[in-house]
């Protein structure tokens, strides 16, 4: 196939909306950030794929929440407490799966969506030919404590302080502060610019966002400050790539230990390219996962 959308209902009655591009037999899919983000920097994943000369099939879904997909009430206490956890976005992947009729198929996730193909790999690992982890850490604390390596580096004394003080007050809206926080974006986040992403209106979810991240990508105050994956590491046995920018706001060391972690993967960055790496240098990003898929599939990827 080309090009196909197709509205799957789950069984919780909601609809997702999903897109399939490619003509390859290889099935690749592909997991938005966020959280409460949007599939768009994965619409062109199947013609950057043929570019390196593989031919895949690349599926994309807005989860719950997200942009074309329905979205449940929030503000009702018992839709939060359903929906808003990580069980229920990583059982979401495998319905996902089941209405679409993959198996042995790769899973690539950004961000958020690395944190769920690392849940994924481990729960459900046996539907999985191979996954990609793109830009996410097993362990939030060394996000955290890069996070305030970054801040340190990028600020004078008295303007870092200006920040923490915004904070501690939960004046994120400040304008001076928000200033901030847009350099922040445009050196660790969306290199290139102007942004691919950008809109005139927003289209992330921030009821999900800030349920699970906080009110910006460099402070932590919701679900993810107990982000603790590492022990788990282990009981992922599916070949993986972990990939992250080279100048983003992941920890490139915490990349490198966790592939060594991981049973049998590998660790590659992306030059001159932040979070969205996949925007920022697209030619090396997706030579690196052509290769990986390509390795996998002749049975020569190794650790």
């Amino acid at each position: 196939m080309k090009q196909k959308t197709k509205i799957i209902t789950l069984d919780s009655g909601y609809h997702l909306w999903t897109h399939t591009s490619g003509e390859g037999k290889i099935n690749l899919l592909a997991l938005h950030g966020g959280p409460g983000g949007t599939h768009e920097y994965w619409e062109n994943t199947a013609d950057e794929l043929k570019k390196q000369g593989l031919d895949v099939s690349v599926t994309y879904y807005d989860q719950l929440g997200s942009w074309y997909s329905d979205t449940p009430d929030f503000s009702d206490p018992e839709v939060a407490k359903k929906v808003l956890t990580y069980d229920y976005f990583l059982d979401e992947i495998e319905e996902v799966r089941q209405k679409l009729g993959l198996d042995n198929f790769y899973l690539i996730g950004q961000s958020w969506g690395g944190l769920l193909v690392q849940l994924y790999a481990q729960k459900y690992g046996k539907h999985l030919k191979g996954a990609i982890i793109s830009s996410m850490v097993d362990e939030i604390d060394d996000y955290t404590a890069h996070l305030n390596e970054i801040r340190e580096k990028e600020f004078a004394p008295d303007e870092l302080a200006f920040m923490k003080k915004c904070e501690a007050n939960n004046d994120y809206d400040n304008d001076r502060y928000q200033q901030d926080v847009d350099k922040l974006n445009k050196d660790y986040i969306d290199r290139k610019q102007p942004s691919k992403l950008d809109h005139l209106i927003g289209l992330s979810n921030t009821d999900i966002y800030n349920a699970f991240q906080g009110d910006n990508e460099f402070v932590i105050t919701g679900k993810l400050g107990e982000w603790h994956n590492t022990k788990n590491l282990k009981d992922n046995h599916v070949p993986t790539l972990v990939t992250f920018g080279e100048h983003e706001s992941m920890p490139v060391e915490t990349g490198k230990r966790m592939a060594k972690m991981i049973p049998n993967a590998q660790f590659v960055s992306t030059p001159n390219a932040g979070h969205h790496h996949m925007i920022d240098n697209a030619p090396v990003y997706y030579d690196h996962l052509a290769t990986f898929i390509s390795e996998v599939e002749n049975n020569t990827f190794n650790k």
